[in-house]
Protein backbone atom coordinates (compact mmCIF):
# COMPACT_ATOMS: atom_id res chain seq x y z
CA UNK A 1 0.00 0.00 0.00
CA UNK A 2 2.84 2.61 1.14
CA UNK A 3 3.97 1.89 -2.77
CA UNK A 4 1.50 2.80 -4.61
CA UNK A 5 1.09 5.50 -2.46
CA UNK A 6 4.27 6.71 -3.28
CA UNK A 7 3.88 6.51 -7.23
CA UNK A 8 0.92 8.04 -6.90
CA UNK A 9 1.99 10.93 -4.89
CA UNK A 10 5.11 11.03 -7.74
CA UNK A 11 2.81 11.35 -10.29
CA UNK A 12 0.47 14.05 -8.78
CA UNK A 13 3.50 15.98 -8.33
CA UNK A 14 4.78 15.60 -11.90
CA UNK A 15 1.42 16.51 -13.13
CA UNK A 16 1.99 19.74 -10.71
CA UNK A 17 5.21 20.89 -12.66
CA UNK A 18 4.70 20.28 -15.81
CA UNK A 19 3.08 23.38 -16.48
CA UNK A 20 5.67 25.10 -14.23
CA UNK A 21 8.27 23.25 -17.09
CA UNK A 22 6.46 24.16 -19.66
CA UNK A 23 5.38 27.63 -18.84
CA UNK A 24 8.48 29.30 -20.66
CA UNK A 25 8.42 27.78 -23.50
CA UNK A 26 4.76 28.37 -24.40
CA UNK A 27 5.74 32.01 -22.94
CA UNK A 28 8.25 32.61 -25.72
CA UNK A 29 6.97 33.99 -28.95
CA UNK A 30 7.04 32.68 -32.26
CA UNK A 31 8.68 35.40 -34.28
CA UNK A 32 11.70 34.99 -32.02
CA UNK A 33 12.58 32.05 -33.40
CA UNK A 34 15.26 32.16 -35.97
CA UNK A 35 14.42 29.92 -39.10
CA UNK A 36 17.36 30.39 -41.86
CA UNK A 37 16.05 29.21 -45.80
CA UNK A 38 18.63 28.45 -48.33
CA UNK A 39 16.42 29.08 -50.92
CA UNK A 40 14.82 32.20 -49.85
CA UNK A 41 19.05 33.53 -49.25
CA UNK A 42 19.69 32.02 -52.49
CA UNK A 43 16.87 34.75 -54.08
CA UNK A 44 17.52 37.60 -52.19
CA UNK A 45 21.33 37.95 -52.95
CA UNK A 46 20.42 37.24 -56.85
CA UNK A 47 18.14 40.36 -56.19
CA UNK A 48 20.91 42.47 -55.01
CA UNK A 49 23.62 41.26 -57.76
CA UNK A 50 21.36 42.68 -60.44
CA UNK A 51 20.60 45.76 -58.52
CA UNK A 52 23.56 45.91 -57.85
CA UNK A 53 24.87 45.58 -62.24
CA UNK A 54 22.09 48.04 -63.26
CA UNK A 55 23.30 50.65 -60.95
CA UNK A 56 26.85 49.97 -62.54
CA UNK A 57 25.05 50.13 -65.71
CA UNK A 58 23.53 53.34 -65.01
CA UNK A 59 27.39 54.77 -63.81
CA UNK A 60 29.25 53.65 -67.15
CA UNK A 61 25.98 54.93 -69.30
CA UNK A 62 26.61 58.13 -67.41
CA UNK A 63 30.27 58.07 -67.72
CA UNK A 64 29.63 57.27 -71.99
CA UNK A 65 27.17 60.58 -72.32
CA UNK A 66 29.72 62.69 -70.39
CA UNK A 67 32.55 61.36 -72.43
CA UNK A 68 30.70 61.69 -75.70
CA UNK A 69 29.91 65.36 -74.44
CA UNK A 70 33.23 65.93 -73.73
CA UNK A 71 33.97 64.84 -77.48
CA UNK A 72 31.42 67.18 -78.65
CA UNK A 73 33.11 70.06 -77.21
CA UNK A 74 36.07 69.31 -78.64
CA UNK A 75 34.56 69.02 -82.11
CA UNK A 76 33.29 72.05 -81.58
CA UNK A 77 36.50 73.78 -80.65
CA UNK A 78 37.56 76.49 -83.08
CA UNK A 79 41.11 76.19 -84.75
CA UNK A 80 43.26 79.18 -82.44
CA UNK A 81 44.95 79.83 -85.96
CA UNK A 82 44.25 81.84 -89.11
CA UNK A 83 46.24 82.22 -92.37
CA UNK A 84 43.75 84.15 -94.07
CA UNK A 85 45.45 87.45 -93.84
CA UNK A 86 48.27 86.34 -95.22
CA UNK A 87 46.77 84.75 -98.16
CA UNK A 88 44.94 87.98 -98.71
CA UNK A 89 48.28 90.04 -98.94
CA UNK A 90 49.35 87.73 -101.03
CA UNK A 91 46.81 87.20 -103.12
CA UNK A 92 46.76 91.60 -103.59
CA UNK A 93 50.27 91.64 -104.28
CA UNK A 94 49.93 89.89 -107.39
CA UNK A 95 47.00 91.81 -108.12
CA UNK A 96 48.43 94.88 -107.63
CA UNK A 97 52.04 93.86 -110.02
CA UNK A 98 49.30 93.25 -112.78
CA UNK A 99 47.01 96.09 -112.22
CA UNK A 100 50.42 98.11 -113.18
CA UNK A 101 50.72 96.74 -116.47
CA UNK A 102 52.50 99.27 -118.96
CA UNK A 103 50.85 100.69 -122.21
CA UNK A 104 48.17 98.05 -122.63
CA UNK A 105 46.55 97.14 -119.58
CA UNK A 106 44.03 94.03 -119.09
CA UNK A 107 41.61 95.43 -120.30
CA UNK A 108 39.02 94.50 -123.06
CA UNK A 109 37.83 97.82 -124.25
CA UNK A 110 41.63 99.41 -124.55
CA UNK A 111 43.03 96.26 -126.25
CA UNK A 112 40.44 96.66 -128.70
CA UNK A 113 41.38 100.06 -129.09
CA UNK A 114 45.04 99.91 -128.85
CA UNK A 115 45.02 97.40 -130.88
CA UNK A 116 43.02 99.23 -133.93
CA UNK A 117 45.50 102.06 -133.55
CA UNK A 118 48.52 100.56 -133.33
CA UNK A 119 48.36 97.05 -134.77
CA UNK A 120 45.93 97.50 -137.59
CA UNK A 121 45.96 97.46 -141.28
CA UNK A 122 48.60 100.15 -141.91
CA UNK A 123 47.24 103.52 -143.33
CA UNK A 124 48.38 104.39 -146.71
CA UNK A 125 47.82 108.02 -146.28
CA UNK A 126 50.03 107.95 -142.79
CA UNK A 127 53.50 109.59 -143.19
CA UNK A 128 56.52 107.93 -142.77
CA UNK A 129 57.38 109.63 -139.73
CA UNK A 130 53.61 108.44 -138.55
CA UNK A 131 54.85 104.78 -139.16
CA UNK A 132 58.27 105.49 -137.38
CA UNK A 133 56.17 106.62 -134.74
CA UNK A 134 53.91 103.61 -134.38
CA UNK A 135 56.24 100.78 -135.03
CA UNK A 136 58.51 102.76 -131.92
CA UNK A 137 55.07 102.30 -129.62
CA UNK A 138 54.35 98.79 -131.02
CA UNK A 139 58.66 98.04 -129.61
CA UNK A 140 57.88 99.92 -126.54
CA UNK A 141 54.27 98.00 -125.62
CA UNK A 142 55.88 94.36 -126.12
CA UNK A 143 59.70 95.71 -123.99
CA UNK A 144 56.87 96.74 -121.15
CA UNK A 145 54.75 93.83 -121.43
CA UNK A 146 58.20 91.51 -121.07
CA UNK A 147 58.90 93.82 -118.27
CA UNK A 148 55.28 93.54 -116.50
CA UNK A 149 55.22 89.39 -117.27
CA UNK A 150 58.93 89.25 -115.21
CA UNK A 151 57.39 91.60 -112.69
CA UNK A 152 54.94 89.60 -111.83
CA UNK A 153 57.17 86.54 -112.11
CA UNK A 154 59.24 87.74 -109.38
CA UNK A 155 56.43 88.62 -107.17
CA UNK A 156 55.21 85.16 -107.06
CA UNK A 157 58.54 83.42 -106.24
CA UNK A 158 58.49 85.92 -103.90
CA UNK A 159 55.32 84.59 -101.92
CA UNK A 160 57.16 80.90 -102.09
CA UNK A 161 58.37 81.48 -98.90
CA UNK A 162 55.49 82.77 -97.40
CA UNK A 163 53.30 79.92 -98.55
CA UNK A 164 56.14 77.71 -97.36
CA UNK A 165 55.52 79.14 -93.58
CA UNK A 166 51.98 78.90 -94.24
CA UNK A 167 51.76 75.58 -95.48
CA UNK A 168 54.25 74.11 -92.13
CA UNK A 169 51.92 75.83 -90.11
CA UNK A 170 48.78 74.60 -91.23
CA UNK A 171 49.64 71.40 -91.64
CA UNK A 172 51.21 71.37 -88.12
CA UNK A 173 47.12 72.76 -87.06
CA UNK A 174 45.96 70.06 -88.32
CA UNK A 175 47.97 67.03 -86.97
CA UNK A 176 47.61 68.62 -83.80
CA UNK A 177 43.48 69.13 -83.94
CA UNK A 178 41.91 68.30 -80.55
CA UNK A 179 38.98 68.03 -82.84
CA UNK A 180 36.86 67.61 -85.95
CA UNK A 181 36.34 71.27 -86.65
CA UNK A 182 39.78 71.67 -86.41
CA UNK A 183 40.81 69.39 -88.52
CA UNK A 184 38.53 70.56 -90.99
CA UNK A 185 39.05 74.49 -90.45
CA UNK A 186 43.21 73.13 -90.99
CA UNK A 187 42.00 71.67 -93.94
CA UNK A 188 39.95 74.86 -95.43
CA UNK A 189 43.01 76.82 -94.80
CA UNK A 190 45.10 74.45 -96.86
CA UNK A 191 42.80 74.65 -99.66
CA UNK A 192 42.73 78.48 -99.77
CA UNK A 193 46.65 78.41 -99.30
CA UNK A 194 46.12 76.43 -102.54
CA UNK A 195 44.24 78.07 -104.15
CA UNK A 196 46.16 81.29 -103.47
CA UNK A 197 49.11 79.35 -105.36
CA UNK A 198 46.88 78.48 -108.08
CA UNK A 199 45.84 82.04 -108.65
CA UNK A 200 49.81 83.03 -108.32
CA UNK A 201 50.12 80.52 -111.54
CA UNK A 202 47.27 81.97 -113.24
CA UNK A 203 49.01 85.78 -113.10
CA UNK A 204 52.23 84.34 -114.18
CA UNK A 205 50.49 81.92 -117.07
CA UNK A 206 48.28 85.44 -117.87
CA UNK A 207 51.26 88.14 -117.69
CA UNK A 208 54.07 85.59 -120.07
CA UNK A 209 51.17 85.50 -122.86
CA UNK A 210 50.18 88.35 -122.43
CA UNK A 211 53.81 89.40 -123.44
CA UNK A 212 53.88 86.95 -126.03
CA UNK A 213 51.16 87.90 -127.62
CA UNK A 214 52.46 91.58 -127.67
CA UNK A 215 55.20 90.21 -129.35
CA UNK A 216 53.31 88.34 -132.00
CA UNK A 217 51.53 91.59 -132.83
CA UNK A 218 54.63 93.70 -132.82
CA UNK A 219 55.61 91.03 -135.93
CA UNK A 220 52.13 91.23 -137.73
CA UNK A 221 52.38 94.88 -137.77
CA UNK A 222 56.14 95.08 -138.88
CA UNK A 223 55.54 92.81 -141.70
CA UNK A 224 52.23 94.96 -142.80
CA UNK A 225 54.50 98.12 -142.51
CA UNK A 226 57.17 96.58 -144.50
CA UNK A 227 54.99 95.79 -147.36
CA UNK A 228 53.46 99.40 -147.27
CA UNK A 229 56.78 101.37 -147.24
CA UNK A 230 58.15 98.58 -150.30
CA UNK A 231 55.23 99.36 -152.00
CA UNK A 232 55.71 103.37 -151.45
CA UNK A 233 59.53 102.70 -152.31
CA UNK A 234 58.52 100.50 -155.37
CA UNK A 235 55.92 103.40 -156.76
CA UNK A 236 57.11 106.12 -159.30
CA UNK A 237 56.97 109.38 -157.95
CA UNK A 238 56.52 108.62 -154.19
CA UNK A 239 59.25 106.18 -153.59
CA UNK A 240 63.61 105.89 -154.95
CA UNK A 241 63.90 108.74 -157.91
CA UNK A 242 66.79 107.63 -160.10
CA UNK A 243 69.28 110.07 -161.34
CA UNK A 244 72.29 111.06 -162.87
CA UNK A 245 75.27 110.56 -160.83
CA UNK A 246 79.03 111.67 -161.98
CA UNK A 247 81.79 110.11 -159.99
CA UNK A 248 84.18 113.42 -160.84
CA UNK A 249 82.25 116.31 -161.55
CA UNK A 250 85.37 118.49 -162.25
CA UNK A 251 86.69 116.07 -164.73
CA UNK A 252 86.44 117.76 -168.24
CA UNK A 253 84.39 114.80 -169.88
Amino acid sequence: MKLRHSRAARFAAALLTAPVALAPMLATPAHAIIVFDPSNYAQNVLTAARSLQQITNQITSLQNEAQMLINQARNLTSLPYSALQQLQQSVQKTQQLLSQAQNIAYDVQKIDQMFQQKYGNVSMSATDQQLVTDARSRWQNTVGGLQDAMRVQAGVVGNIDTNRAQMSALVGQSQGATGALQATQAGNQLLALQAQQLADLTAVVAANGRAQALQSAEQAAAAEQGREQRRRFLTPGVGYQPGNARMFPNSGN
